[in-house]
């Protein structure tokens, strides 16, 4: 398995099975599965509610010595009620608590947005702080003593635009190491990429299928079709693959860690299998020159008439 390497040479596989979406009832047996076809990166998170269903598959895998724990490289987030600095740690402790797990590989800050201790989607203006009142840095400090402490060996962010890296790295004793972005054709952040690269930062796709299975309530009507995308399935094809192949090599291609969601053993199998196909340069070109500009998670949910927060805090302008 290819990997992508931290400033300390420690590696991470550069394709992870996602768990956003992954219901209770079916993320532990698409774990397992997916340890047993070969995969070594597991990408976690507070706020999707299936962590525990997650520690329990570690725990059955470690137990019958599937793998170990050194060989497994687990991601966590944290989520926006817990950015004030005493509230850091202790949100991580419950996540390595579930996760029944001593330690992360890597720990983000889920968004750049801060809700009061015990929102789960802040939607009134009294359920937010503001950047006055919670600053990134402070956030930010939490995880540097999170990474001091050894409860987690790499921190970095997710959702950051090059604005907000730009205050921690000034600001900060750490650099972040890992920005998790919305990224595939239709995405390319070209301008982020090239930001993250510029400053050692790593970087994670996420969404790369195009997240046709989340809520109806977070899409917009007639969206255009990552899998369906007529350029897609001409390279697929071509390639004797499938559409998601395609889309997860995109990323691989370009030096970027991807994390496909799957709870079907065969596409958890198929996906991992993405990392034999190379695309070439023509291939590339016509990704690169879809003609099609989208981002699926707008963070719209965010920015509503009673947020302090707009879409210029979480996008690149």
């Amino acid at each position: 398995m290819k990997t992508i390497k931290f400033r300390n040479g420690d590696e991470m596989p550069i394709i992870g099975l996602g768990t956003w979406k992954s219901k209770p009832g079916e993320v532990y047996q698409a774990v397992l599965w997916a340890l047993e076809a070969g995969y070594r990166h597991i990408d976690c998170a507070a706020i999707y509610n299936n962590e525990k269903e997650v520690g329990n598959a570690l725990e059955k895998a470690f137990k019958d010595r599937l793998i170990k724990r050194e060989e497994l490289f687990i991601t966590s987030k944290l989520w926006n009620s817990n950015h004030r600095l005493d509230d850091v740690q202790a949100a991580l402790k419950r996540t390595l608590k579930d996760l029944k797990l001593s330690y992360l590989d890597l720990y983000l800050i889920h968004w750049p947005v801060s809700f009061k201790q015990g929102v789960g989607f802040a939607e009134h203006r009294e359920e937010f702080y503001t950047y006055s009142d919670v600053p990134l840095i402070q956030t930010w400090e939490g995880m540097e003593q999170s990474k001091d402490q050894g409860f987690t060996r790499h921190i970095g962010v997710s959702n950051f635009n090059s604005e907000k890296l730009g205050e921690l790295i000034s600001s900060g004793r750490i650099v972040p190491e890992m920005n998790q972005i919305e990224l595939h054709p239709f995405l390319p952040q070209e301008k982020l990429v090239n930001f993250c690269r510029s400053n050692e930062i790593l970087l994670t796709a996420y969404s790369p299928l195009g997240s046709g299975d989340r809520a109806d309530s977070i899409k917009k009507p007639n969206e255009p079709s990552l899998l369906e995308n007529p350029t897609v399935i001409e390279i697929a094809s071509a390639h004797n693959a499938s559409s998601a192949q395609i889309l997860i090599a995109y990323s691989i291609h370009r030096g970027i860690a991807v994390i496909p969601k799957s709870v079907n053993k065969e596409r958890i199998g198929q996906n991992l299998e993405a990392s034999k196909i190379h695309l070439s340069e023509a291939d590339m070109e016509k990704l690169s020159n879809i003609g099609t500009s989208y981002r699926y998670v707008d963070g719209s949910f965010f920015t509503g008439p009673m947020s302090p927060y707009t879409l210029d805090d979480l996008w690149e302008k």
